[in-house]
């Protein structure tokens, strides 16, 4: 996977070492030369100067054929103008965004792009949000222990309550969208072909899920 992480602060940093060590290619991005000292000795990735929101910087990070995109910097507005650029101009399928100021955290939504508040949480949260990519975040709650996300369950899981997908303290089925119609399910509920499902999910347990997942998707 191609990853552009713009800010090579300590979260920007450490989330390019974890990725670069997993075997992605990462690329990333930041106005400050000297930002470059935060990175491992013999990092493999590709350190671009400049700002993230510059498409010719950008282009020559390769955004065109990146997969994933995380704007990390230390500013809501860079992270904004830098995310919606890879979402809307060079359509990323994965866009993630720190938040600095919680309280722009609803303008992040609107736009459509998964943010996670700047705290001890916020590398793990990004790593696993682009790790578990097939789950879509809907949305985060305190500091981000908490995910909303949702997936496609397969069709022959039908018939399955989808109680029986909850874990005690850790996953819960919280709405089903059943035909373009969204319902609270009761204890009874079968699943059906085609539901989407959105979980809430406490953020050490997205890996529980994917595994649940991909072990009844045969992957």
């Amino acid at each position: 996977m191609r990853v552009i992480i713009v800010g090579c602060g300590r979260v920007g940093s450490r989330l390019a070492a974890r990725l670069a060590t997993e075997g992605h290619d990462v690329r990333i991005v930041d106005r400050a030369p000297k930002t470059r000292t935060l990175l491992p000795i013999g990092f493999p990735g590709r350190f671009h100067e400049g700002n993230g929101f510059s498409r010719t910087v950008l282009e020559a990070a390769g955004i065109k054929h990146a997969d994933a995109f995380v704007a990390v910097t230390a500013t809501d507005n860079s992270n904004i103008v830098s995310a919606r650029t890879a979402k809307e101009t060079y359509r990323v399928p994965i866009v993630l965004a720190r938040v600095c100021d919680p309280g722009r955290a609803d303008l992040y939504r609107e736009l459509g792009i998964p943010a996670i508040v700047s705290v001890r949480w916020t590398v793990h949260q990004l790593h696993q949000m682009l790790l578990h990519r097939h789950l879509t975040p809907e949305l985060s709650f305190g500091n981000g222990e908490t995910l909303l996300v949702r997936s496609e369950l397969p069709a022959y899981l039908a018939g399955r309550r989808l109680a029986e997908f909850d874990v005690d303290g850790e996953i819960r089925v919280v709405e089903v969208t059943r035909a373009g119609r969204s319902l609270v399910p009761a204890h009874s509920t079968p699943a059906e072909p085609g539901d989407l499902v959105t979980f809430a999910v406490v953020a050490t347990a997205l890996g529980r899920l994917r595994g649940f997942l991909d072990k009844e998707l045969g992957t």
